[in-house]
């Protein structure tokens, strides 16, 4: 209802705004070009400033009112996600404070410097001060700004920290799949030709033994809090892109290319439940680059837990390997019982039935 109000407000300033226009057009035409168009011009001169105060106001009070609505409202989520946080604050500062700046000079002068009879134009062709100063102070500052990003960028896509886990990240038309080294560390290898849907959705070739011990999910992908992660990204089909709002990073999913990042989970979800004020809160894993129809259903959830936390669930998963191959799984093997009715009498019970039988 309030946002209705507030527009329904905005568009009737246009409509007088608009109907004072015309009705000065009009009276121009009555009074003379000429006085028309100075009274025009201080019209114009003073809804500048009313448009510049409007605005600011405006600014002010959508970034009070929508806020708290946005990422920024809270902390990183990652340790190295908060970097990114200090790249982006220190980018709306610079680039508000010359916004800001320049929308007052523009609107004042406009107001300022209107026609008047007793002033004449000042014309000058070049100034090489000027130049200077629009050329080189920009040049500095975004120089400052790309080599902060690009120091960034280096950490997040180099080698993570010895003992960081490591877990493979495949983008797929729509939806994720996530794979984990078993008690080797090691993945076993892949060929796209041995996809199967059902039964090998990564195409893992099996007569790789350093296969049969990783553990593959769908949709849910399991971290630690306070644990260095490392992933290796991929897609199966078109280009994707991992998007981890939370945690502040993203990179592109490219059909045989991998890509890697890696991060360092700083709260758990339970955790961020609590900061966010939100019970039903969960760490997204998005898909950010438009990969066809479904795009907009290809989320994926991140569950940060505790370490013990993490090894209890870790511990109830089976090896892939299992679900290939199910006769193969231990737990499926039934254990072999003796026939008791078949077992062979002793002696003894042997010389009972003859001398019953006699």
């Amino acid at each position: 209802m309030t946002m209705f109000l507030i527009t329904a407000v905005t568009v009737l300033i246009f409509l007088v705004i608009f109907q004072i226009a015309k009705a000065t057009e009009y009276v121009g035409i009555l009074k003379g070009e000429e006085k028309s168009r100075k009274e025009s011009n201080k019209i114009n001169g003073l809804l500048m400033v009313v448009f510049l105060v409007l605005g600011l106001i405006g600014v002010w009070y959508c970034n009070h009112l929508l806020f708290n609505k946005t990422l920024l409202a809270h902390d990183a989520s990652s340790v190295e996600g908060a970097l990114v946080d200090s790249m982006l604050w220190v980018t709306l500062a610079v680039t508000g404070i010359v916004f800001i700046g320049t929308q007052i000079v523009l609107f004042l002068f406009a107001y300022k410097y209107q026609e008047q009879d007793d002033r004449k134009v000042y014309f000058f062709a070049h100034s090489n001060k000027l130049e200077f100063i629009w050329t080189i102070i920009p040049a500095i500052t975004l120089t400052v700004l790309v080599v902060i990003g690009l120091r960034n960028w280096y950490l997040f896509t180099g080698e993570p920290p010895k003992g960081a886990m490591v877990v493979e990240v495949t983008g797929k038309q729509f939806g994720w799949i996530f794979r984990y080294p078993g008690k080797d560390a090691a993945f076993g290898k892949k060929y796209y030709k041995n996809i199967d849907n059902a039964s090998n959705s990564l195409g893992i070739i099996w007569e790789d033994e350093l296969s049969h011990d990783d553990l593959v999910m769908e949709q849910t992908m399991y971290l630690v809090k306070g644990k260095p992660v490392k992933f290796i990204i991929g897609s199966r089909d078109v280009i994707h892109d991992v998007g981890l709002t939370h945690f502040r990073m993203k990179m592109d999913a490219v059909p045989g290319i991998p890509t890697t990042l890696w991060f360092t989970p700083k709260y758990t979800t339970n955790e961020m439940k609590e900061i966010t004020g939100n019970p039903n809160f969960q760490y997204e894993i998005s898909c950010d680059q438009m990969c066809g129809n479904g795009h907009y259903s290809m989320k994926g959830v991140i569950e940060v837990l505790d370490q013990e936390e993490y090894d209890a669930k870790m511990a109830g998963q089976k090896p892939y390997y299992y679900a290939a191959f199910p006769d193969k799984d231990p737990s499926n093997t039934k254990p072999v019982v003796a026939d008791t009715a078949k077992v062979a009498a002793t002696p003894a019970e042997v010389s009972t039935k003859v001398i019953a039988k006699n």
